[in-house]
């Protein structure tokens, strides 16, 4: 019996075994102004991000120079929900475009990897530099 189940689960697709995490967009919580909840979110290769427009006036995009090779860029429409499957494994940092020189920016690892300082693009703008500091720090990045 326990063989047969064996032999079902490897015949399911991949997609049958992946996990939906969800993500809000907010005005404020504990860690400050403009945040995702999570704001750093481990999920595997397969997993769907649902985006929620928790609070008004916000979306999420992926940023340039912080999404994995073979991942494929992002933008969702402020006030909208949106979900995303990411399968490239690696660090994928994501933005709110109206907030993202206030620092509204999220981290999400694909894989075992953490994500570590040296994964941040100088080109960040100095609010999300910190914010992504202070998760790195939080999450012992």
């Amino acid at each position: 019996m326990l063989q047969r189940l064996a032999v079902l689960v490897s015949l399911l697709p991949l997609g049958a075994l992946a996990d939906t995490h969800t993500v809000e967009m907010l005005n404020r919580n504990v860690t400050g102004a403009m945040p995702f909840a999570p704001d750093y979110l481990i999920v595997q290769p397969g997993d769907t991000v649902k985006f929620v427009a928790t609070s008004p006036g916000h979306n999420a995009a992926t940023i340039d120079g912080m999404i994995p090779e073979g991942g494929e860029a992002f933008v969702g429409n402020i006030n909208e929900e949106i979900e995303v499957t990411l399968n490239a494994e690696g660090l994928w940092g994501i933005k709110c475009s109206p907030h993202y020189t206030m620092g509204m920016v999220m981290l999400i690892q694909v894989g075992n990897t953490a994500a570590t300082e040296a994964d941040l693009p100088e080109s960040l703008p100095p609010a999300a530099r910190l914010r992504f500091e202070e998760i790195l720090t939080r999450h012992d990045g």
